[in-house]
């Protein structure tokens, strides 16, 4: 009776073993067979993807995308759904990675894995030009502060980020704040938009990443600064649907190539003006 319930274990163990990379290789099957590769974006965070003039998603992340796609020998198929339905994951087939600064959580590695980091970004707190009382961080309190809804950064203004990353100890940064209120948007476009408008008219700051804000800094006419870079930095990384491990290690070996050729370096370079990159 022993030995049959130890058989049972055994082979409950091996179908369950099977059950379990039955997806295996699935994503990357489908990218080769159908000779695309479909990456899924933010359609308004530049410099790393935003629509250009001629409607087309444009970027650092897109760029990073179209050489991965490249050295599959597939063509990039780029789609901007908004940001909560891509960290929702259980993406059914529809898109094959997310190269798109995205921040690992805890509540998001439920449903996606995260590959690899490929670059980190300082946040930071921008403001209307015509300001003369918000200086740091500190003088957010009181506040009415903009960011986009489901990011590190909403998180860091209600005094909840955790910065989790993979096989690392959860780091919390410090909040040398007071209460604010947390005004979240849909998009940073809509936030930074109404920071144009004028000092208080609708926010009084916005916190961001600052490859972004520098961005729209410089094309703001003068209408916007940064007054302060120093609140945490984010680890950036490549996100998938869970479930198929194989096309996780050909993430990971076509980044490794792209770092030490010198790929992920021309393209940061190109884009945010320096290297961004993190060792692969």
């Amino acid at each position: 009776m022993k030995l049959k319930n130890a058989a049972r274990l055994v082979l409950g163990g091996l179908l369950a073993g099977m059950v379990s990379t039955a997806h295996a290789g699935e994503t990357l099957d489908r990218i080769m067979k159908n000779k695309v590769m479909v990456e899924v974006t933010d359609q308004a965070y530049p410099p790393f993807s935003y629509i250009d003039d001629k409607g087309e998603v444009v970027g650092f992340d897109v760029d990073i995308a179209r050489e991965v796609a490249k050295r599959l020998g597939v063509e990039l198929k780029v789609e901007t759904p908004s940001w909560e339905i891509i960290t929702a994951g259980n993406w059914k087939g529809r898109w094959d990675v997310c190269i798109c600064s995205m921040s690992p959580t805890a509540e998001r590695a439920k449903v996606l894995n995260f590959v690899n980091e490929y670059y980190g970004a300082p946040a930071v707190v921008a403001v209307n030009s015509d300001n003369t009382t918000i200086k740091s961080v500190k003088d957010l309190t009181g506040k009415n502060v903009g960011t986009q809804g489901g990011t590190p950064y909403e998180k860091y203004l209600q005094k909840e980020l955790v910065i989790e990353v993979p096989g690392k100890e959860p780091v919390k940064p410090e909040f040398p704040f007071g209460d604010v209120t947390v005004k979240p948007y849909d998009t940073e476009d809509f936030a930074f938009q109404d920071l144009g408008l004028g000092d208080g008219k609708r926010l009084d700051a916005a916190v961001a990443g600052y490859m972004t804000v520098a961005e729209r800094v410089k094309k703001s006419e003068g209408k916007l600064k940064i007054v302060d870079d120093s609140l945490f930095t984010e680890p950036l990384w490549v996100a998938v649907d869970k479930g198929d491990p194989e096309w996780e290690a050909k993430i990971k070996e076509i980044f490794k190539a792209m770092y030490d050729d010198g790929t992920l370096k021309t393209i940061s370079e190109k884009w945010v003006g320096r290297d961004i990159s993190a060792k692969q």
